[in-house]
């Protein structure tokens, strides 16, 4: 039996890449030797939203947990880069390192900002000069596609703002949600479907842009939202239950009132 033993009152970073190597070993366990970078993409992501989710609960003790879930997906893809002789953690650490002094030459040099905002257009033309990005369709490429689309469609279009194409006000950008709704009617008024979904699309990119002048976080205000409904609904069955009523018996004029009833409140 293998055994990890503490060097002090907790196991460290170094002990969690030792427990990751004899898993992926021989003598380790067959599901983590079968796991691949792919295999492992949906579960990176989900552990980064758990952490999200952990933090927006205010949960230090959960968070401690999340964070090292994540901390394991980043040790776990290293080992098997390096299983593959392709990277090491340690070129993964190295790299990070090397570009945190890199974008910060008002610590680690001899540059000097005034304030936040000048850090940030220091380390988006350090960042710019890093990926040989020579055009803006260049930058606007360069935003990953696996992000949600709502973050996605903001950072593409901060990114297009920079050299001045952008709406001068949130009030023009919300004339744009109006053309793009009307132009969805009539997609609906034709049951053109693939119409339908470009509109749509073109909607949502519209309201995403009126977030941006309101800074409102678009993703955020969905999420909240959604609970919103969540908790509004188990408000409508609860006083459904209350008066002996199923909501699978109801129909939506009844369940309207309801709902109506329990937003009053």
């Amino acid at each position: 039996m293998y055994k990890i033993e503490k060097s002090g009152s907790y196991y460290t970073y170094d002990d969690l890449v030792e427990v990751m190597s004899h898993l992926r070993s021989e003598e380790g366990c067959p599901w983590d030797r079968e796991q691949d970078h792919k295999s492992l993409k949906v579960t990176t992501l989900e552990e980064a939203y758990e952490v999200v989710e952990a933090i927006n609960m205010e949960d230090d003790e959960n968070l401690i947990e999340e964070l090292g879930d994540l901390l394991l997906q980043v040790v776990f893809h290293a080992q098997i880069a390096g299983d593959e002789a392709r990277f090491t953690m340690n070129e993964v650490t190295d790299t990070i390192v090397k570009k945190l002094i890199r974008r910060h030459p008002h610590v680690f040099s001899t540059t000097d900002v005034k304030d936040a905002e000048e850090v940030t257009v220091n380390w988006d033309a350090i960042k710019r000069a890093e990926k040989d990005h020579k055009t803006v369709s260049d930058e606007l490429k360069s935003v990953p596609k696996a992000l949600p689309a709502l973050v996605r469609a903001g950072k593409v279009q901060k990114k297009a703002a920079r050299i001045g194409f952008d709406f001068p006000d949130w009030s023009e950008a919300f004339k744009k949600v109006e053309e793009e709704t009307m132009e969805l009617h009539k997609a609906l008024q034709n049951m053109d479907k693939p119409r339908i979904e470009e509109e749509f699309g073109d909607l949502l990119f519209s309201i995403v842009n009126v977030s941006r002048f309101l800074e409102v976080n678009p993703e955020n205000s969905l999420t909240n939202t959604i609970e919103k409904f969540i908790n509004r609904f188990e408000g409508v069955e609860t006083l459904a239950k209350s008066r002996g009523l199923e909501l699978s018996d109801m129909n939506l004029s009844e369940m309207d009132a309801l709902w109506d009833e329990v937003k009053r409140n």
